[in-house]
C-alpha cells in the first residue's frame, strides 16, 4: 500500500491550495490552471465523501482517509504526467494529516503520515478565511476558522514548507499566487 502514497517523479512545478475549509481553494486552483493552460488536481476528498453522504448519510471516518490519500496521490501523479509547466494541486496528503489530527484526537494513520511528509511541493498557498464560510453536506466547522487557519500554519512552519498567505479579494489572492508561480517559473 505504501507505493500507493508515493509521488512519481514529474517535471513540473508544483502548488498547493492549503487551509481550512470554505477559503476559496477550489475556485483559485480553477483560476490558476486556467490561467497557466495547465491542470489541477482536485481534492479527492470531496468527491469521495459527497458520495458516501448522498449514499449512506455518513461523514468522514478514520478508515476513509487510507482511501482518501490513496485517491488524492493517484490522481495527482496522473495529472503531473500532463503538465511541464505546473501543476495545482488543491489539497495533499499533509492537509489530510491536519484534518485526521484535528478530527481524532490527534492521531493519523502512519502511511499517510509518513508521506505527508516525504512528498514534496514546491510552495504552498495557505488561504485566509476572509471570506465567507459557505454551508454545504461535508463543511461543519464556520467558528473555528482562526484556530484552524492556525493549525494548517503550524503544520506548515513544522515540517519546513514554503508558504505564502493568501489574503484579500479573489482577485488579490489570484494576482499573488501568480505572481509567486511566475517567480517560480523563472527559476
Amino acid at each position: 500500500m505504501e507505493k500507493n502514497l508515493k509521488q512519481t517523479k514529474s517535471n513540473c512545478i508544483k502548488v498547493v491550495l492549503f487551509g481550512p475549509e470554505s477559503t476559496g481553494k477550489t475556485t483559485l486552483a480553477q483560476k490558476l490552471a486556467r490561467h497557466y493552460n495547465s491542470v489541477w488536481v482536485r481534492e479527492y476528498a470531496r468527491e469521495y465523501l459527497q458520495n458516501k453522504w448522498n449514499n449512506q448519510r455518513k461523514t468522514c471516518e478514520p478508515n476513509d482517509l487510507i482511501e482518501i490519500a490513496k485517491g488524492q496521490i493517484r490522481t495527482e501523479n496522473e495529472l503531473s504526467q500532463k503538465t511541464n509547466t505546473v501543476l495545482i494541486c488543491d489539497t495533499d496528503l499533509l492537509e489530510t494529516k491536519v484534518y485526521s489530527e484535528s478530527y481524532y484526537s490527534g492521531t493519523c494513520d502512519p502511511t499517510i503520515e509518513k508521506y505527508a511528509i516525504e512528498n514534496t511541493y514546491d510552495l504552498y498557498f495557505l488561504t485566509y478565511i476572509d471570506v465567507p464560510w459557505v454551508k454545504d453536506d461535508l463543511r461543519d466547522k464556520p467558528n473555528e476558522r482562526l484556530e484552524s487557519f492556525n493549525t494548517f500554519e503550524r503544520a506548515l512552519i513544522k515540517y519546513n514548507r514554503p508558504y505564502v498567505i493568501l489574503k484579500g479579494s479573489k482577485q488579490e489572492k489570484l494576482d499573488l499566487a501568480i505572481n509567486h508561480i511566475d517567480n517560480l517559473l523563472k527559476n
